[in-house]
């Protein structure tokens, strides 16, 4: 889920879960805004992709984006303690991320959802990177988009971008590419309730 610069957060996450490398990790995006510590975050997260490629994994969220991470704090979080630079690195750098994961041919990740746009997997494999978000398509909705357990097909999103998506899309979407599971983040987690996977 997100991490939105709760450092102290994702500390305790390796703490309990293990560091790597004796652990695998997928984040699912949005790593920077909202919390203090952006920075230690990100650096952090960043050093763990470097050190071990092949067991840590980051994808973009939609807080990587320049035109977000400049309203939610980390833009001003940037330039307090160090400089705008510093913040245009870190925007090249998220532009560069991939936006999801597929693991054992059997589950999609991506930090938002499903599209409308989404007909084959190879779009995904063929999105150009680096890239700035744009405002609607394939990318935005990856990053952007809600499933809506009253919504039947394709719906209008609160966020006022990209779709929400109904159990009937989920359903047609895995049947057409033979997956098990979607998994996502990008929403809060109401009650402390949450479904939690483990995989090696």
């Amino acid at each position: 889920g997100d991490i939105h610069g709760q450092y102290s957060d994702l500390l305790r996450l390796f703490e309990y879960g293990g560091f790597p490398p004796e652990a695998n990790y997928l984040f699912l995006g949005d790593y920077v805004d909202r919390g203090k510590q952006s920075l230690e975050t990100i650096c952090l997260l960043l050093a763990y992709k470097i050190k071990f490629p092949e067991n840590f994994f980051l994808l973009r969220g939609n807080h990587e984006c320049a035109s977000i991470n400049r309203i939610y704090g980390f833009y001003d979080e940037c330039k307090r303690r160090f400089n705008v630079r510093l913040w245009k690195s870190f925007t090249d750098s998220f532009n560069c991320l991939p936006v999801a994961a597929l693991i054992d041919d059997k589950i999609l990740c991506m930090h938002g959802g499903l599209s409308p746009d989404l007909t084959h997997l190879d779009q995904i494999r063929n999105l150009p990177r680096p890239t700035a978000l744009p405002d609607t398509g394939l990318l935005c909705d990856l990053l952007w988009s809600d499933p809506g357990r009253d919504v039947k097909g394709w719906g209008m999103n609160d966020r006022g971008v990209s779709y929400t998506f109904g159990p009937d899309k989920v359903s047609e979407f895995l049947n057409k590419h033979d997956l098990d599971l979607v998994c996502r983040a990008h929403q809060v987690i109401h009650f402390h309730l949450a479904t939690v996977i483990f995989s090696r």
